[in-house]
C-alpha cells in the first residue's frame, strides 16, 4: 500500500466474502470501516474482535447510504477505498419466481453500485485518488439455472465497473471486479450436500474457496501494484469457467 493512509469501508463487511477483505486490508495498514443492515450480536462481535467501526444501513436505500457515508467521512475521514460486496440472493426458476424476487436482488445487488459510488466518487476525484472495488460472481458471465435476477444484478455490475473505469481513469481512480466462484460461506454451506458435491464436481480445482482466497484478491486491487489495472473483473472460480 502506499506511505500514505488510506480509509476503507467494506458493504456487508462483517461475515463471508466481505469480511475476509476487511481483515485483508486491514492486514495492509488500511484503516476500514464495515456495514451491515441487521446484523445484530454478530455485528456487535465482528467490531469487538477487530476493532472495525461497523455502520448499520440499507445499501438498497439511497438517502441512507448518504446519510451513512456521511457518517463514516465524520468518523474516520474520507473514504480512498470502496468495496461494494453486500448482496442477497432470492434463487427460484423464472417461470416462479415473483416481482419481489426480482427487484429485491436488484435493488441490492446493482442498485447499490449507484447508491454508496455516487456517495463516494465526487470526494475520490477532487483527491486525485480511489479504489472502487465491486463484487461480482462468476454466475455473471456463466449462467446459473434459478438465478435470472442474480446473474442479471451480477452481470450489471460488471458493465457498471468498466464504465466507471473509463470515467475515471484521468483522475488517478481505478474501477474493478472480483467475480469469486462458489467460497466456503455461509449460504454455500447451507447447501444440500448432493447439490454442493455437483457443484465441486464442475471446478477443476475440486474445492470451496476460502473467503480469505477472496479477500487477498481484494486487497492487490486496492494497493499501488494494481495502479494500472482498472475496468478489470478478475476471476477466482478454481477453474470453473475459464477464457
Amino acid at each position: 500500500m502506499s506511505s500514505d493512509p488510506r480509509i476503507a469501508l467494506v458493504t456487508g463487511g462483517i461475515q463471508g466474502l466481505g469480511a475476509a477483505s476487511a481483515r485483508a486490508l486491514a492486514d495492509a495498514g488500511v484503516t476500514v470501516a464495515v456495514t451491515h443492515l441487521g446484523g445484530g450480536e454478530t455485528a456487535r462481535a465482528f467490531g469487538t474482535e477487530t476493532g472495525m467501526p461497523v455502520f448499520e444501513w440499507d445499501v438498497s436505500d439511497f438517502d441512507a447510504c448518504a446519510q451513512g457515508i456521511s457518517d463514516v467521512e465524520d468518523d474516520i475521514g474520507p473514504i480512498d477505498i470502496l468495496v461494494n460486496n453486500a448482496g442477497v440472493n432470492r434463487d427460484v426458476m423464472l417461470h416462479k419466481m415473483d416481482r419481489e424476487d426480482w427487484d429485491a436482488v436488484l435493488r441490492v445487488d446493482l442498485g447499490s453500485m449507484f447508491n454508496m459510488t455516487r456517495q463516494i466518487i465526487g470526494g475520490m476525484r477532487e483527491r486525485g485518488f480511489g479504489r472502487v472495488i465491486n463484487i461480482s460472481s462468476v454466475n455473471a458471465a456463466r449462467g446459473q439455472a434459478g438465478q435470472t435476477n442474480y446473474c442479471a444484478a451480477k452481470a450489471g455490475v460488471e458493465g457498471f465497473t468498466r464504465a466507471l473505469a473509463r470515467e475515471c481513469a484521468g483522475k488517478g481512480i481505478t474501477a474493478n471486479a472480483v467475480a469469486p466462484g462458489y467460497a466456503d460461506t455461509a449460504m454455500v454451506s447451507a447447501l444440500p450436500d448432493d447439490i454442493l458435491d455437483s457443484i465441486l464436481k464442475t471446478v477443476p480445482l475440486a474445492r470451496l474457496a476460502e473467503p480469505e482466497e477472496i479477500g487477498r484478491c481484494v486487497r492487490f486491487l486496492a494497493s499501488d501494484a494494481a495502479d494500472f489495472i482498472t475496468g478489470a473483473t478478475l476471476p477466482v472460480n478454481g477453474g470453473l469457467r475459464m477464457g
